[in-house]
């Protein structure tokens, strides 16, 4: 049997290049409903948890002790354990139940609980409630920017662009460890150029990430892992209590703080313990808001690939923002790795955070090219900001982005490659040169850049490790330099760590410095007509993407001087001779003077009255001013021809070839792609027009189909043809028109 052309082809696809497998429950290869995952159950004694989902007390590991001694709130753990898993789910969704009340009963229920809960709800349901149960009202956006020549002009830059795209926190991360000090200064002073109060942090290992805080370089914190079974915590030298203590020394000094879970981790480190991803989820969840987190980056994260290749993957990753949401923590929903190399496919995932809205959509929009992230890619990055700045605009949905001009990111992205400039120099550290600056103000990935010397930048973040410069230092080098509105918001910075406002929960800045958090922004939805609705200056401003044109501008285009060759003779009769009757729509040659794609109508005319002439044959030439409409148009052409034959030709090129006695919508000969047309085309409808006023056979003239010719050109298409129809007088009969010509 011979084999599918069809099936070779979708063979070739970008989905096929996934890999998909079959659950395996004994690995924790499965997202929901392990035939291993525990039933919900809760027994107290004496205000003591003994018995949690079928486990006793005395067979507890440190995790189900951790979460029963700090994570469950007991006072209304056994009402919440007795409501029907199924009445819960329904709550979620029914307006008439606030996300307080639901957080309530939630803040009582067991891992095994909160995934029976989940089990009823579809992914409509689940985004419903997501809606609902996101603590902040005001969904937000998270960057990565990285690039891998470590470069700090290029970082400075990116950094900078990306805070004046709207995101209100930006995350970077090393290629070289030791690399962390200075990374974390060029995010910390562009994004100070790009927007005051965009929160940063560097991504390294805890203790070191600890220090770089202190030292003022970062003001947040979220690579603080936790995971789903014991074993892992151990492999990783840590407990819950230890991520616990981490937390408090964060926030001690000022910084925010997230932990980091996700579906398939456990399985990845091949200690799953038979369990699904989404109950070892609900197990992390618990010890992160029984820790005092004020939130968590969830949504598979760096293991995305893992549970989509299992059935039902991408809902597992949303019922975990979801559950996060229940638990009042803030969300930083995933979407950062690349989750497929079908682009249906990411996007599509995404869409399940992006229409509800999380606190942060993604926990880490790559702001630069793939390439160049060093967090392993990104599901979106710097070249998919139009269109995701587009999504925004066709949804009405806030993404926590903002369109920005291209000569808006240059100026700011020079300004923070200087200010970086300005502090190295200030600092003793090895210089940035001009041909450094230019190529970090233009670049769009570390391959425009020029090389550094390594060594000496990692000599330099030694010693800036090891020094006594703190942020004032920082703040003096920036002010000295004339860089007075960076130095004065890397300052507030420093002032917000010791206020600690923003240790509120999901707590961002906005662009004058004011939190918002779940404290003063809570998210107040109750159904339609409350919670967040874009509006106003917001939604103006999503509207305004630079590729935006007024109509007018499309319209003009196809305008010019009217033709000093058509003249008008008076009223058109009917004909009486063999001739072919080219009718034109009432904005030909005047209002509008091309035709789509370009065309002149005076050469679009010449082209048809070649072919005409080319079987001897007669034309004359006719507007018709009563309708804009092509099959009219053509309809009056052909009543008018002595030989009954008509050419209808509206001014944006649209052409049809009628005949007397048709019905207007039934013809010989239509040609709707007129962006396809060409003069060639042109000349062939002339001269098959003239070959049925002959009653010679004839080969319909052949057309290419463009079937992307509606997607790019609607728009123009109905400007140009309210432009004609501007032009309609139904009071004023169809006008002879004189041609001055001369065929080719």
């Amino acid at each position: 049997m011979n084999p599918s052309r069809r099936f070779a082809l979708l063979a070739e696809r970008d989905i096929n290049r996934e890999t998909f497998v079959d659950p395996w429950p004994e690995a924790g290869l499965t997202v929901t409903d392990s035939p291993y995952d525990p039933q919900p159950s809760l027994k107290l004694e004496q205000g003591r948890v003994i018995e949690m989902d079928g486990k006793a007390l005395a067979d507890f590991d440190s995790i189900d002790w951790f979460i029963a001694h700090h994570s469950l709130d007991l006072a209304v753990a056994e009402e919440a354990m007795r409501t029907d898993s199924q009445s819960i789910a329904r709550m979620l969704v029914d307006i008439q139940y606030s996300r307080t009340d639901v957080h309530r009963l939630v803040s009582g229920c067991t891992p095994a609980k909160l995934c029976d809960i989940i089990r009823h709800m579809t992914v409509l349901e689940m985004m419903m409630a997501l809606a609902k149960m996101r603590i902040r009202r005001t969904p937000a956006n998270q960057a990565h920017v990285t690039n891998w020549r470590e470069h700090p002009a290029l970082l400075a830059a990116d950094a900078a662009e990306a805070a004046r795209r709207g995101f209100a926190e930006v995350e970077t991360t090393v290629r070289v460890a030791r690399n962390a000090p200075l990374n974390a200064l060029a995010i910390l002073i562009g994004t100070q150029t790009g927007r005051g109060g965009v929160l940063t942090q560097c991504a390294v290992e805890e203790a070191l990430g600890l220090r770089l805080a202190i030292k003022g370089l970062t003001s947040y914190a979220e690579t603080l892992s936790v995971y789903g079974t014991e074993q892992v915590f151990v492999d990783g030298d840590d407990t819950p209590w230890s991520k616990a203590f981490l937390a408090s020394a964060y926030a001690s000094r000022g910084i925010k703080v997230r932990f980091t879970s996700g579906t398939g981790s456990e399985a990845l480190m091949g200690q799953a313990e038979q369990k699904s991803m989404l109950y070892l989820e609900a197990r992390c969840l618990l010890v992160t808001r029984g820790a005092g987190s004020q939130g968590v980056q969830n949504g598979s994260i760096s293991c995305i690939a893992l549970p989509e290749a299992l059935p039902g993957g991408v809902r597992a990753v949303l019922a975990e923002n979801l559950l996060a949401s229940m638990l009042g923590l803030e969300v930083a929903s995933g979407n950062d790795a690349l989750a497929s190399h079908s682009a249906i496919r990411k996007s599509a995932k995404l869409m399940l955070q992006f229409i509800p809205g999380t606190d942060f959509i993604f926990s880490g929009y790559s702001a630069v090219p793939k390439r160049d992230n060093l967090f392993g890619g990104g599901n979106f990055d710097a070249e998919d900001f139009d269109d995701y700045n587009v999504l925004q605009r066709d949804m009405q949905v806030d993404g926590g982005l903002r369109p920005i001009s291209e000569a808006e990111a240059l100026e700011v992205r020079r300004t923070a490659a200087n200010a970086m400039r300005a502090v190295y120099d200030e600092l003793g550290f090895p210089p940035i040169t001009d041909e450094e600056i230019e190529a970090a103000v233009t670049a769009h990935s570390s391959d425009d850049m020029p090389a550094r010397d390594l060594v000496a930048d990692l000599a330099a973040a030694d010693a800036f490790l090891e020094s006594d410069v703190t942020l004032l230092h920082i703040v003096q080098a920036l002010e000295k330099h004339g860089f007075t509105e960076t130095a004065r918001n890397v300052l507030e910075m420093g002032r917000q760590r010791v206020a600690g406002d923003y240790l509120q929960p999901s707590a961002i800045f906005d662009r004058n410095f004011q939190v918002q958090s779940a404290i003063n922004d809570p998210n107040d939805y109750a159904g339609p007509g409350t919670g967040y609705h874009m509006d106003g200056a917001r939604w103006q401003e999503v509207q305004a993407i630079p590729q935006a044109k007024s109509p007018q501008e499309f319209i003009e285009a196809n305008e010019g001087t009217a033709l000093e060759n058509l003249a008008e003779i008076g009223p058109a009769a009917a004909g009486t001779q063999a001739e072919v009757v080219v009718g034109v729509g009432p904005a030909f040659g005047t209002a509008l003077t091309s035709t789509i794609n370009g065309l002149s109508h005076e050469d679009v005319l010449k082209a048809i009255l070649t072919g005409i002439a080319r079987t001897g044959l007669v034309a004359r030439v006719v507007k018709v001013y009563h309708s804009s409409d092509c099959a009219a148009i053509g309809h009056v052409a052909a009543r008018l021809s002595g030989s009954g034959i008509g050419i209808g030709l509206q001014s944006r090129g649209t052409a049809v070839i009628q005949k007397r006695g048709l019905a207007p919508l039934n013809n010989l000969e239509l040609f709707p792609q007129s962006p396809s047309l060409t003069l060639e085309t042109y000349e062939a409808i002339g001269e098959n027009a003239a070959r049925y006023a002959r009653n010679q056979p004839t080969t319909p003239v052949s057309v290419k189909i463009d079937n992307s010719a509606r997607l790019r050109l609607i728009v123009k298409t109905a400007l140009l043809h309210r432009r004609e129809t501007d032009e309609v007088d139904p009071n004023c009969p169809p006008i002879e028109l004189y041609f001055n010509w001369e065929p080719a």
